[in-house]
């Protein structure tokens, strides 16, 4: 089906995800949503389904606990918090309540990468390499926030236990006209097409991509742009194809630059021999950022637009 890119207008990704979990709870009664105390644009869910939804208040490993209670009971758990806490604070649980018995759990929540305007304290930059080295454990990074409905549906029917990861989440970009898109879990996108050089990103990088990729082909430079939503397992073929047919390749995520799906794709060209002519990956250097918004953030720690921009220029 064909795609809409670059579509522009801006939603709130926390609703699309009450909203959709409303819709399937009502044709899924082993749907249960938790949340520690990020209940917000969850009421809907809460009033139409109370026995299926539980706030554990701010106690994200009890949160995991209970969601692994209820999946080896037979039910679906969707747990809805704030990602810095429910990858570290709750880690253990993670891991060995969730992922150690390949449960369907799906740990959905905001404030990934520098998006958060939280500080240090709020930013989940560490939160894919953490995520993506647990066993059995699918890690996706969205972009749109009309993907969520998407996902979330192919989640209901998708073993073990899954991870989504988004940006601020109250004011998100819409990239995809909806209903011009079809996805799946272990797929990617290619949002633009071009010869010359290809950005593989997630999350909030995929816009930012497309706009440099835009303002690149009024010097000439043909830009390929990759949406690389699912970061584990991340699609090889799509990566593959972008090194035989551009050569050079860049990794632009809001993560920290070493461990998250820039780690994942080198790893994968040294298992399997691929050698693209450049490759270089952008993201946060090894800091503990402080306040202020994601452009801000990005523009002082050097993985902004133009900093991809010019290094798109070096390389061409």
């Amino acid at each position: 089906m064909a795609g809409s890119f670059n579509f522009g207008e801006w939603i709130s990704a926390r609703s699309v995800i009450g909203d959709t979990l409303c819709e399937i709870g009502e044709k899924n009664e082993r749907l249960f949503v938790c949340t520690p105390d990020v209940g917000m644009n969850l009421k809907g869910f809460r009033q139409k389904f109370p026995k299926r939804y539980i706030d554990v208040g701010i106690a994200e490993q009890n949160c995991v606990g209970v969601a692994a209670g209820l999946a080896l009971a037979g039910n679906i758990p969707v747990i809805m918090g704030m990602l810095p806490f429910l990858s570290m604070r709750a880690c253990e649980q993670v891991r060995t309540a969730v992922c150690y018995q390949n449960l369907p759990v799906r740990i959905i929540g905001t404030g990934g990468g520098l998006t958060s305007g939280g500080g240090s304290t709020h930013n989940a930059m560490e939160d894919l390499a953490i995520l993506k080295s647990m066993v059995n454990m699918t890690v996706l990074s969205i972009c749109d926030p009309n993907m969520i409905r998407d996902i979330l549906n192919l989640s209901m029917d998708y073993p073990g236990p899954m991870y989504i990861r988004l940006a601020q989440g109250k004011k998100d970009r819409q990239l995809y006209e909806p209903g011009t898109m079809e996805f799946s879990i272990g797929g990617s996108v290619t949002a633009k097409d071009g010869k010359d050089i290809t950005i593989l990103a997630h999350g909030e990088m995929v816009g930012e991509a497309l706009d440099a990729a835009e303002e690149l082909k009024e010097e000439g430079i043909d830009v390929r742009v990759i949406d690389m939503y699912t970061v584990k397992p991340f699609d090889r073929e799509a990566v593959k194809k972008a090194v035989e047919e551009t050569k050079k390749i860049i990794v632009w995520e809001d993560h920290l630059m070493n461990g998250g799906l820039a780690s994942s794709i080198a790893d994968y060209f040294v298992d399997e021999q691929i050698r693209p002519v450049s490759f270089r990956r952008f993201g946060i250097p090894q800091v503990y950022a402080g306040f202020g918004s994601g452009e801000e953030l990005r523009q002082k720690y050097g993985y902004a637009k133009e900093h991809v921009m010019e290094a798109v220029r070096e390389m061409v």
